[in-house]
């Protein structure tokens, strides 16, 4: 991962994925997306942030730390969308 936006790890198939997915597009949140069933390396990140399971959505954000399976206000918020 490179830049300042988060990476979203998705399948197509996932329907938690693609709710994310629309989630920050509404929300306005600019993200890289990866599909981890077409990239072995993103998939084998995906697993060693997971205990071993690839778990999709997967985010990691520019400071290196990650969630799994956030909601897109979550996301949002950790990207500074939102102000507390």
């Amino acid at each position: 991962m490179a830049g300042d936006k988060p990476t979203v790890y998705t399948t197509t198939w996932c329907p938690h994925s693609r709710s994310l997915v629309s989630d920050l597009r509404f929300y306005g949140v600019e993200f890289d997306e990866v599909d981890v069933d077409v990239d072995d390396e993103a998939a084998a990140l995906v697993e060693r942030l997971n205990g071993g399971d690839r778990v999709v959505p997967t985010v990691v954000y520019p400071d290196g730390s990650h969630d799994t399976n956030p909601d897109g206000a979550e996301v949002a918020g950790r990207t500074g969308m939102f102000s507390d």
